[in-house]
């Protein structure tokens, strides 16, 4: 099954985090290597991010047995602080992060374009799980 090209995957998290911590733990490399992973079985070892608009980012997502890699980056398109970011992949999908702060917690949305290899659903149970990873991260720091 492949996805259609213009349709968006939407994920979502409630952290029980202040959105300035959540906000610092998404952003900064030192913390994105951290949680930026689908599965126990793969890690981020490499992490640049230039957060501005014009700014661009990448994560190198590796299997930690070696077996497979890849490279996930683009350029930010806009960037609020603490409320929003937006930025398009290199194959030209776009992304968008809206983080809405509730008390000591903050809501994480994020929708991005289907890309058109992998199902939908696909797409956004990978999201997800890395969401969740991030939620975890948060959390417990």
């Amino acid at each position: 099954m492949t996805s259609e090209s213009n349709s968006k995957i939407t994920v979502e998290t409630t952290v029980h985090a202040p959105v300035e911590k959540v906000w610092k733990y998404w952003t900064e490399p030192e913390h994105i290597k951290k949680w930026n992973s689908a599965s126990d079985d793969w890690h981020t070892p490499i992490s640049e991010n230039d957060l501005r608009p014009g700014g661009k980012f990448l994560s190198r997502m590796e299997a930690k047995d070696g077996s497979f890699g890849f490279d996930f980056g683009g350029v930010y398109d806009e960037v609020k602080l603490n409320e929003f970011i937006s930025y398009t992949l290199g194959d030209e999908r776009k992304v968008e992060i809206t983080f809405i702060k509730q008390d000591n917690d903050t809501k994480i949305i994020e929708v991005f374009d289907a890309e058109t290899v992998n199902s939908t659903e696909m797409q956004q149970a990978g999201w997800q799980s890395i969401l969740d990873n991030f939620k975890k991260y948060a959390e417990q720091q």
